[in-house]
């Protein structure tokens, strides 16, 4: 969970946040955007194949979708930019959206399975 008071304090000290923690927030922020056609996280789902973060707050994001034919193939990857553009001590994001290797099952977190009922 987002410790505000925490981020409140280093943003008093001028403090950027260090690239754990950036990460950690990163993470969390991706876990709230859900795949379209399931009800689970993209994070869980295992389609954010690379996340980076730069110490001037820039933010690659490398991710793929379960299908090129999902139906929000060419916004998604804008969805997730604007969300990640919400976390503290992030000034830009980059996402690149790819096909290879393709998204498979075996991608997907024990959470995620088990959401799905395939454990």
């Amino acid at each position: 969970m987002f410790d505000w008071k925490k981020f409140a304090d280093q943003q008093q000290q001028n403090q950027p946040p260090s690239k754990q923690e950036l990460e950690s927030r990163l993470v969390e922020m991706l876990r709230t955007i859900y795949d379209p056609e399931l009800p689970v996280n993209i994070y869980d789902l295992g389609l954010v194949y690379q996340l980076e973060t730069e110490a001037s707050g820039k933010v690659n994001v490398t991710m793929t979708l379960t299908t090129p034919n999902c139906p929000v193939a060419q916004s998604f990857p804008e969805t997730v930019k604007e969300t990640l553009l919400c976390v503290p001590g992030v000034n830009a994001v980059e996402v690149t959206l790819v096909w290879d290797p393709p998204w498979s099952r075996d991608n997907m977190s024990e959470a995620a399975k088990l959401q799905l009922g395939m454990l």
